[in-house]
C-alpha cells in the first residue's frame, strides 16, 4: 500500500571516512501530510480542553444539580482534573504501543479513542434523567479522554519528527505547539458563540452539547489522514534490524532514567506555562482583575494567536542555535519576567494586559517548541514513545495540570494580582537549576535506530 523506505547516504563521521546509510525523509509533501496528521489529533485534544473548561459552570448544573452553584462548579472542575491523573497511564500504554506496533498505529488508536469519548460526552444523560449514573459516566469518559491524551502529544512528536530532517525539526515541531493554541482559541470561541445564541435554559438542557459533537467529524478526519500515512523511516529501520523492543517500558525504566528526568523538568515548565496562558489568564482577568468575561476571552485569544505565530520562529531559532540554549533562555525568561507580567496584567487596561501576556508568550514559545523536539532527540528510537510519554505526562499530571488551581488559590489567599505568578516562577527556577547542570545539546543528533542517540559530532544530516 505504501511506498517502501528509500535509503541514501546522509551521515558521515568526521574522525573516520566511514559512510553510514540512513533512511531519507521523503518529499516536502510527505512531511506536510505528517504535520497535518500530527496537528489534527493535537487540535482535538486541546479543543476539548477549552470547551470543557468554558462549560464547567453549566456542566455543574447538568450533572450535580442538587449542589449549590459553587459546589457544582467545583465538582465539575474536579471531574475535569481527573483526566490529568490518567494521562501517565495512557502515556505508558500508548507509548509502549508506539514502540512495539509503530508510531502510526498508536496515533490512530489515540485519535479514535479521543474522538469517541468526546462525542459520547455530548450524548450523556443529565442527572435529572439518570441520577447518579450521569456523573459516574462523565467521570469514566473523562478518564478515557485523559488516557488517550497521554499518548497524543508525545506520539505526535515522535511520528512527525522521525519524518523530518534534523535541520528542520524545530520548525516542524512547532506545529504541535501552535495547534494547541489554535484549538484553545477555537474551543473557547465556539463555546462563546453557543452561549450567546442559546438561551440560558436551552444551554443547560442541550446547548452545551454542540461543541462536543464537533469531535466526531474531527476524529474521522484525523483517522482518515493518519491511516493514509506510511510508518516512519526510523520505525521501519528498527524492524529491519530486529531492534523493536518487546518490553519498551522495562527498557526505558532501566536505561533511560536521566532522559525521563530531563523530560519531566522541561515538560513541567512547558506545560505549566501553557496552562497559565490557555486557562488561568482568562479566569485571572475576569475574577482578579474584574474585566468582563467576553473581554477577558478576547484578550486571551489575541495573546494565544500571537503565541501561535511565534512558535515557528522559536523552532527556526532552535534549529540554528540549538535546543539547550533556547530552552534555558525560555525558562530564565519565566523567572525574570513572570512577576512583571502579572504586574502589567493586573493594571487592567488593554495595552498593559497585552504587554503582560507578551512577557509570558515569548518564553513559552521558546520552551514549548524545544520541549517537543527534545521529546524525540533525548531518547533512543526503540524506547522513544514510552520514555518520553512517561516523563512528559508525570509532569503534566502532578506539576503543570494543577497550575491554574494553585494560582487561583494563591490569588484568593493573598488578595494579590501579582503573586499568582509565584508558582510558575518557582517551578521554572527549580527546573532551570537542574537543566543548566544536566541538559545536553540535542540538536543535530541522529535519531535513527541506533541503541543510543548519536551525539552531534556527525555532519551532513546534522545541522
Amino acid at each position: 500500500m505504501h511506498k517502501s523506505t528509500e535509503w541514501t547516504v546522509l551521515v558521515i563521521r568526521v574522525d573516520r571516512q566511514e559512510v553510514t546509510a540512513v533512511p531519507s525523509y521523503g518529499s516536502a509533501r510527505t512531511r506536510r501530510r505528517a504535520a497535518l496528521a500530527a496537528g489534527v489529533g493535537n487540535f482535538m485534544e486541546w479543543f476539548d480542553f477549552a470547551v470543557y473548561g468554558f462549560f464547567a459552570p453549566t456542566m455543574g448544573k447538568v450533572f450535580f444539580p442538587d449542589s449549590s452553584a459553587t459546589v457544582g462548579l467545583l465538582s465539575s472542575l474536579a471531574v475535569f482534573g481527573v483526566a490529568f491523573f490518567f494521562r501517565p497511564i495512557g502515556g505508558l500504554v500508548l507509548g509502549s504501543l508506539g514502540d512495539r506496533r509503530g508510531r502510526r498505529f498508536a496515533l490512530s488508536v489515540s485519535v479514535v479513542m479521543m474522538g469517541a469519548t468526546t462525542t459520547l460526552i455530548a450524548a450523556l444523560p443529565s442527572y435529572q434523567t439518570a441520577g447518579m449514573l450521569a456523573p459516574v459516566l462523565l467521570v469514566v469518559l473523562r478518564c478515557l479522554q485523559g488516557f488517550s491524551a497521554g499518548g497524543e502529544w508525545t506520539g505526535s512528536a515522535a511520528y512527525l519528527l522521525e519524518m523530518t530532517p534534523g535541520n528542520r525539526r524545530g520548525v516542524y515541531g512547532s506545529v504541535i505547539s501552535a495547534t494547541a493554541a489554535l484549538a484553545t482559541v477555537a474551543g473557547s470561541f465556539s463555546a462563546l458563540v453557543v452561549e450567546s445564541l442559546v438561551g440560558a435554559d436551552s444551554l443547560v438542557s442541550w446547548g452545551w452539547r454542540i461543541p462536543f459533537l464537533a469531535a466526531a467529524p474531527l476524529a474521522l478526519a484525523g483517522l482518515y489522514v493518519r491511516l493514509r500515512l506510511a510508518e516512519t523511516p526510523v520505525f521501519e529501520e528498527l524492524k529491519a534490524q530486529g531492534k523493536v523492543a518487546d518490553k519498551p517500558l522495562r527498557s526505558a525504566g532501566r536505561k533511560d532514567l536521566k532522559p525521563v528526568l530531563l523530560t519531566l523538568a522541561i515538560a513541567a515548565v512547558q506545560g505549566l506555562g501553557f496552562y497559565y496562558l490557555a486557562t488561568y489568564v482568562v479566569n485571572y482577568l475576569s475574577e482578579t482583575v474584574d474585566l468582563s468575561r467576553t473581554t477577558s476571552l478576547q484578550l486571551s485569544a489575541a495573546g494565544l494567536l500571537v503565541y501561535t505565530a511565534l512558535c515557528p520562529v522559536a523552532g527556526a531559532v532552535s534549529d540554528r542555535l540549538g535546543r539547550r540554549r533556547v530552552n534555558l533562555a525560555g525558562s530564565v525568561g519565566y523567572i525574570v519576567l513572570g512577576l512583571p507580567a502579572f504586574v502589567l496584567m493586573g493594571r487592567g487596561d488593554v495595552a498593559s494586559v497585552l504587554l503582560g501576556m507578551l512577557l509570558l508568550i515569548v518564553p513559552q514559545s521558546l520552551v514549548s517548541v524545544t520541549t517537543v523536539v527534545m521529546l524525540v532527540e533525548l531518547f533512543p528510537a526503540a524506547t522513544r514513545s514510552s520514555g518520553s510519554a512517561t516523563g512528559f505526562n508525570i509532569a503534566l499530571a502532578f506539576v503543570a495540570g494543577p497550575g491554574p488551581f494553585v494560582a487561583s488559590a494563591i490569588a484568593s489567599a493573598t488578595g494579590s494580582s501579582v503573586w499568582p505568578a509565584s508558582y510558575l516562577v518557582v517551578v521554572a527556577l527549580v527546573a532551570t537549576v537542574f537543566l543548566a547542570r544536566h541538559l545536553p545539546e540535542t540538536a543535530g543528533r541522529d535519531i535513527g535506530a541506533g541503541d543510543r542517540p548519536a551525539e552531534p559530532d556527525l555532519v551532513g544530516e546534522a545541522r
